[in-house]
C-alpha cells in the first residue's frame, strides 16, 4: 500500500513545478497563469529507502521494487472555490479523494512571477485555501444536520451517533478551525468522524517555496510558516522547487549527490516530503526479500500481520497461517535469512503481531 498526497495551493506557488521534478515528468503544464492545471495530474514514485538495496545486496535479489507513493496535482484554488468561484467545485472533489494534503507555500519574491493577490504572504495564503475548505465542510455538515436531527428524533441510534460528532464538527469549524482538531473520545467515533469525509479532517504538510539560496536553512518567511505548523500541532518542510526539478533532470545517482553537496544539501526535497509523509499519515515500511526480488511495503502504524499479509495479495491475508519474522537489524547484522534463523533471530508470528518497521516478512497462508 502507497499513500496518495494532493498538492494544492494558490496558483503560481510552484505546485506544479514541484510535481513535475518530484515525478521527473512534464505531464503538469508549470503555466504562469492560474488553472493552467485543469485535470488533476497523478504520478507515482518509489519511495527511496536505503534498508531495501541493503537487504537485496544480502540476498543477490535479481529485481529491487520500493514501495509507492502518489501524488496528485491539483489546481490552484481561488477565494470562492467552496461556491464554485473558478473551478472550485472540482478541485474540491479532487481534494476529497486523496489521503493527505501537501499545502504548498510561495516563500521567494520574485517580480516575473505573478501572485493572485499580488505580494507575498504565505500565511494569508494558506488561510485563503483553509478558509474555502472550511466553508465547503460547513456547507456539507449543514445540510446532513437536518435529516441527521429528524432521523436521531425517530430513535436512530446510528443517526444519533453521529449527530454527536457533525455538531462538535459544527462548532469548530464555526470558530474557524479545521475539523481535524475535533476530539474523538474512542474508536467509534473515529469511525464516524471518518466517514463525514471532511476536506479539513485530512493531515496537512505545508510545503514552503524558496529561493535556491535557501533551500537549506529556509527563510524569514518560511519561518513564520513554521511557526504556523507548530501552533497547530501541524508539519512543515523547506524545498526549492526549482531545484528539486534541475536534479531532477541529471542522470546519475553521483550527479545528483554532487550537485545537492554544491547547494549545502544532503537530500533531496522529496526525501524529506516522503519522511515527512509518512509521519503525518502514520505509516511504516516492511519488506519481502528473495533470489528474484527485494521488495517494500507500506502498512500503517499497529497493524498486525494479516493485514500486513494483504496488502501483497489478500488470499494471504484470509489464508493467514503465521509470519516468519526477521528484524531489519538481524537480517544484516547475520548476512541473510540463513544467519538470522542460525542465531535464533527469525520468530513465529502470529494473527495478533504487531507489525514494526523494517520487519522482514515471509508468510505461510492457506486457502
Amino acid at each position: 500500500m502507497g499513500f496518495n498526497c494532493g498538492i494544492v495551493g494558490l496558483p503560481n506557488v510552484g505546485k506544479s513545478t514541484l510535481f513535475n521534478a518530484l515525478t521527473s515528468t512534464a505531464a503538469a503544464e508549470a503555466a504562469n497563469f492560474p488553472f493552467c492545471t485543469i485535470e488533476p495530474n497523478t504520478g507515482r514514485v518509489g519511495v527511496p529507502d536505503d534498508r531495501l538495496y541493503k537487504l537485496a545486496e544480502i540476498a543477490g535479489s535479481a529485481k529491487i521494487i520500493p514501495t509507492q507513493l502518489e501524488f496528485v496535482d491539483i489546481a490552484g484554488l481561488v477565494r470562492g472555490a467552496s461556491k464554485g468561484e473558478g473551478l472550485g467545485n472540482q478541485f474540491l472533489a479532487n481534494i476529497r479523494e486523496v489521503d493527505a494534503i501537501i499545502h504548498v507555500l510561495r516563500c521567494f519574491e520574485d517580480d516575473n512571477i505573478t501572485h493572485v493577490d499580488d505580494s507575498i504572504d504565505p500565511i494569508r495564503d494558506a488561510e485563503t485555501v483553509e478558509t474555502e475548505l472550511m466553508l465547503a465542510d460547513l456547507d456539507s455538515l449543514e445540510k446532513r444536520e437536518q435529516a441527521l436531527i429528524k432521523r436521531a428524533r425517530g430513535n436512530d441510534k446510528d443517526a444519533a451517533a453521529t449527530l454527536k460528532i457533525v455538531e462538535r464538527c459544527l462548532e469548530v469549524l464555526r470558530e474557524g478551525q479545521p475539523a481535524r482538531v475535533v476530539e474523538r473520545r474512542d474508536a467509534d467515533e473515529e469511525k464516524l468522524f471518518q466517514m463525514l469525509q471532511l476536506l479539513t479532517s485530512k493531515p496537512v504538510l505545508y510545503v514552503c517555496n524558496v529561493e535556491e539560496d535557501s533551500a537549506a536553512e529556509g527563510n524569514s518567511i518560511s519561518a513564520r510558516v513554521f511557526e504556523k505548523a507548530a501552533s497547530e500541532n501541524a508539519r512543515a518542510v523547506v524545498i526549492s522547487a526549482q531545484i528539486e526539478e534541475e536534479v531532477s533532470k541529471l542522470d546519475s545517482e553521483e550527479d545528483k549527490a554532487d550537485f545537492l553537496e554544491s547547494l549545502g544539501l544532503e537530500e533531496t526535497g522529496l526525501a524529506r516530503i516522503i519522511r515527512e509523509g509518512y509521519k503525518l499519515l502514520n505509516l511504516l515500511t516492511f519488506f519481502t526479500v528473495g533470489p528474484k526480488e527485494a521488495r517494500a511495503w507500506t502498512v500503517r502504524v499497529a497493524s498486525k500481520a494479516p493485514q500486513a499479509a494483504g496488502v501483497i495479495h489478500t488470499d494471504f491475508e484470509r489464508g493467514f497461517i503465521k509470519a516468519e519474522t526477521i528484524a531489519f537489524e538481524d537480517y544484516v547484522e547475520f548476512n541473510g535469512e540463513t544467519g538470522a534463523k542460525e542465531n535464533g533471530k527469525m520468530r513465529q508470528e502470529g494473527k495478533e503481531y504487531v507489525v514494526k518497521d523494517g520487519d522482514v516478512f515471509h508468510f505461510r497462508f492457506n486457502v
